[in-house]
């Protein structure tokens, strides 16, 4: 009985704990982000920086992105809802969003690449190096999200979410708007500040 007892007061420690961690890790990715593109902003002013326009991929990888907020924002109510299958298969098309949207950066590397700008080497530059860098950081946490969305899944199928009990659904969807929105800003920044 108090072992019962003992094993309620820590799971409903680790659900208490669980979005502040999260938010602390999210405020520390801002914090990455920022002196990344503050060291941008600041290497602009060299002789050597390369103004040029961002490949169409990344265009097309904003909408991607956009995109799957909207079907993972639409699964959540869904579920909420009780609608089951129809908050699954939002899911799922919010991962196939992601690993597009991934594909999409890719795409964009190449694009940069026929140009003639390179990350590194005899045809990088510094404003290609900044702008492949920061886009390949974003990459990365994107490809999180991607696993994290895969965990949800996963749950999904083994029926580990319902409408009034979403935390596990709730804490990857925060993580995704978020990746989210840090992808909208990279974008308008490269657009604007070049």
């Amino acid at each position: 009985m108090e072992e019962q007892t003992l094993q309620q007061e820590l799971t409903a420690a680790k659900r208490k704990s669980a979005k502040p961690m999260l938010w602390v890790s999210m405020i520390s990715m801002v914090m990455f982000f920022a002196g990344l593109t503050s060291a941008y902003v600041i290497s602009m002013k060299r002789d050597d920086w390369v103004t040029f326009d961002l490949p169409d991929a990344f265009f097309i990888s904003t909408f991607l992105i956009i995109g799957s907020s909207i079907t993972l924002m639409l699964s959540q109510r869904f579920l909420k809802q009780g609608k089951r299958q129809l908050s699954l298969i939002l899911v799922v098309i919010t991962f196939i969003l992601g690993i597009a949207f991934i594909w999409q950066q890719y795409e964009g590397f190449e694009q940069l690449k026929s140009l003639g700008l390179y990350f590194t080497g005899k045809g990088s530059t510094v404003s290609t190096s900044f702008i492949i860098g920061i886009t390949l950081m974003h990459v990365l946490h994107i490809f999180a999200g991607v696993v994290v969305l895969f965990v949800v899944i996963y749950n999904h199928f083994k029926y580990k979410y319902k409408p009034n009990d979403l935390l596990g659904f709730e804490l990857g969807a925060i993580f995704w708007h978020f990746v989210d929105i840090l992808w909208i800003y990279l974008f308008f920044f490269f657009y604007f500040i070049r």
